[in-house]
This record gives C-alpha cells, structure tokens and sequence, in this order.
C-alpha cells in the first residue's frame, strides 16, 4: 500500500510512498529490541563515536538531504542548509553530551551505606515528527533518545517520510542495524507505532493528536511538543528593527513553525504606529521568494477558513511570487491582522501560516495578560529599550521559552518546551537525555550499624 506525495510548491504528484501497517510495525519494533541489547551495552564513548558518524554522513549527503526536504516542504534553500547543518549538530552535540552529563547526590548519605544513581535508557522510543522540520525535528527527538542508549522508531509526516528514510539507511550504516528506523505510514500507521510494544513515545504535532497519543499510551512515558501560539509584547519603545524581525520570523517557513511569532499585542499609544510598520515589514517578505508555500491542501484549507472567519477590519496582504509552473502550489501570502476581537479565531487557534495578527492594550499589566490569555505556551518575546521592563515580562510570560528584543533564536545548548496545551517535556540541551533516561538508585551496606 503507498500513498501519493505531491510537491506543496507545484500542488502536483511527485511519487509515492509506503503505509506501514501492523506487520511493518510490529518487525520494527521487534527489530528495535533486539538492536537494544548492544546498543546500550555500548560506553559512552562509543555510542558518541557512532553518533558522530552519523553526523558525518548527513554534512556528506547534504545536497541530498536538501532536495528531499525542498521535495517534501517547499522551503527555499537558505532554510533547508541551515536546518540540515542544525541536525547534523544535534547528533554530535548528544553525541558529547552523553559523556559529560551529571548524576543527582552521591556517596555516603545513610550511616553505614554507599548509594549512587544509574541513569538507565527507557528502552525502544517510538518517535513521531511533524511535516514542518521533517528532518530536524527528527533530529531533536532521536540525538538525544539514541545517545542515551535507547533505540528509536521514527514514523515521519506522510507528507514529508524523504529525508527521514535517507537518515534512517545512514543510521543502518553509522550506528547498527534495528538502531534506528523509518516506518512510514500515516495517521493510522502512528497509532499502531503508539499502541505496540515500545517503551515510551515521543511526539511533535497538533494538540489534539497529542491528546490522543497520551491516551493510548497509558501508563508508558510520553513526551508531547504540541504547537505554540506565540505573543510578541511589542512596547512603545522597542528597537528600529522589531518590526522587520517579526516580519522575518512570522515568514520562515511560511510560518509553520510552533514557536513563530503569532500574535502582536502593543500599547495603544503605539497601535497605530506598530500596525503600519509591521504591515509595511510584512509586506516587503514575498512568498515565493523569500519564503515557501504551506506544506499540503489540508494546512492550505485550515489556513484560509481561519482567514475566512476573522472580523478583523484590517486585513492586509503581501505579494505571491511563485516561480514558472508553481501556480498551483500551496502558496499563501504574508498578511497582517488588525482591528480585531481578542476572541478573533486567528487569536485563539494556532494559525500555522505566515500570518500576524495585532492587538492593543491600555496597560502593560493588560498586554501581559492578553500574552498568557490562550491555552497554548509554547514561546514568546518582548520588544522595549528598557532591559529592566524587559526582563520583568520576560519572567512573568507563560512560555517555555522567550525572548527579549529577538525571536526564534535557538541552539543545542538552550532548553526547548512547552507548558500547559503546548504540552510537556523538553527538547534541546542535555536536560533532553532525561526525557529519554529513568534513575535506578543503588545503595549497598558497608558497614553493621
């Protein structure tokens, strides 16, 4: 059974991939644990030295994995290199931080006794990733998992399955047969990968999939990266170059990205002014040239009934300039809102599309609570000359992560994830080998009293 893929740039059919179903899963899986014994049997030192193999093999192919992600996405080349030199990094930045991490209190803490922790992998992860970041994201979740000793399932997006197939024939090559795998398929196909016998599941989609993977999974370990709905507080005295950052960030991606700035909310003595600035900045980012289409008909169809259904009574659109044969793509343009309800559903649903929305408050004590008034907290940002106001935001924002006069800036070092309907757990930094590590105390008697 395969499934047609369709290029998002063009609207048209680019070849076919497999649906895995119960008999793929479930050799997947078995595959996997049987791959578990050795590979976290392996020290530290040597998983990393796989790791960075696999590392090397991604920056060797890059051209490679850059055609399937712009195959699968859309996405201009100045997105994919630099999402694809980002995986490559994660996979060496686990690959050393598996060596270097700490342990909780050691020693002797009872009278008479010694104890100390063992960090132990869960076992085999089933890891399920989105169609927006096919091969990052596949990298935030796996680096990590493998490098603390687990062996992986991925199932990609049906959409996107190019680049996480490619990684998985380079894992066979770098780290071992059954490490790690590919198991596309779709809806259905993440259901079984959910339901079979893997020891935890680690997922990036929408919330309500979410809720559906927490669900099956029972009482098996689940970490959930769940989408964002991110507010920009832009105060009357942030820097020139706000609104053409926002404007930048808003557009990556054609927006499709979970921690993308969303919402503008701003004073109303500086309404007018941020309305028209980021408009004209908005404006100036054409679809087609500085950023791609959304990635299937479906995100197209939910982006134009939320478009459809907003009162804002400012409604500005950019420019499209899709190239020679892409008029049927999936192509939307950059566009601001304004003038509209705080109930708007383009201010309470995550849009996932190059789409900004601009909304006032009297006060800076109203901005911060129109900021954490949705049930997503993902990300946010602060925009003000005055570092100490900043900061004090910054705090008080209800956001995993967030950012003062800038926006999207991330790095392997820096934790990433989400709270409340953004899900929870994290990603990034070596705080994410917990997500995929469980603490065995050991403490021996070495003395009779």
């Amino acid at each position: 059974m395969d499934t047609e893929l369709t290029d998002p740039r063009t609207g048209l059919a680019r070849g076919a991939a497999p649906v895995c179903r119960e008999p793929e899963t479930t050799a997947a899986v078995a595959a996997a644990r049987t791959a578990l014994a050795g590979w976290s049997a392996l020290t530290p030192r040597d998983r990393a030295r796989r790791l960075e193999r696999l590392a090397t093999l991604i920056e060797d192919n890059a051209a490679q994995y850059a055609a399937y992600e712009r195959a699968g996405t859309g996405k201009p080349a100045s997105e994919t290199t630099g999402e694809i030199e980002q995986a490559a990094d994660l996979f060496r930045f686990y690959a050393t931080a598996a060596r270097t991490r700490t342990t909780p209190a050691s020693g002797r803490l009872v009278a008479g006794h010694e104890s100390w922790v063992r960090w132990e992998p869960i076992g085999v992860v089933g890891v399920i990733v989105p169609w927006n970041y096919p091969l990052m994201m596949a990298a935030w979740r796996c680096a990590p998992a493998l490098a603390a000793g687990n062996t992986v399932v991925a199932k990609p997006a049906e959409t996107t399955p190019d680049s996480v197939e490619l990684l998985a024939r380079h894992a066979a090559q770098a780290l071992g047969e059954g490490v790690l795998q590919s198991l596309p398929g779709d809806r259905r196909t993440g259901r079984l990968l959910v339901e079979s016998s893997v020891d935890m599941v680690a997922f990036t989609g929408s919330g309500r999939a979410g809720a559906d993977v927490a669900a099956r999974a029972g009482t098996r370990r689940v970490s959930l990266e769940l989408g964002g709905n991110a507010p920009a507080v832009v105060l009357p005295d942030a820097p020139a170059d706000t609104y053409a950052s926002l404007a930048k960030a808003a557009t990556y991606n054609a927006g499709q990205s979970c921690a993308a700035p969303a919402r503008v909310i701003t004073l109303a003595e500086n309404y007018a002014s941020t309305v028209d600035r980021l408009t004209a900045a908005m404006s100036a980012q054409v679809a087609g040239r500085d950023f791609g289409p959304l990635n299937n008909a479906d995100q197209a169809a939910r982006y134009d009934r939320l478009v459809a259904a907003t009162a804002a009574k400012r409604n500005t659109a950019a420019d499209i300039a899709p190239g020679p044969g892409e008029e049927k793509g999936h192509w939307r343009p950059a566009r601001v809102l304004a003038d509209l309800p705080h109930d708007d559903p383009t201010i309470v649903e995550e849009v996932f599309g190059p789409l900004l929305t601009v909304q006032c408050a009297d006060t800076v004590e109203a901005a911060l609570a129109l900021a954490n008034g949705v049930p997503q907290a993902l990300a946010a940002s602060v925009w003000t000359a005055d570092l100490t106001a900043g900061l004090d935001l910054v705090a008080r924002l209800d956001a995993g992560e967030a950012w003062l006069n800038c926006h999207l800036v991330q790095s392997a070092e820096l934790p990433h994830g989400g709270r409340g309907s953004s899900g929870h757990g994290t990603d990034l930094s070596t705080l994410a080998l917990q997500e995929y590590q469980r603490p065995k105390t050991v403490t021996v008697r070495v003395g009779r009293g």
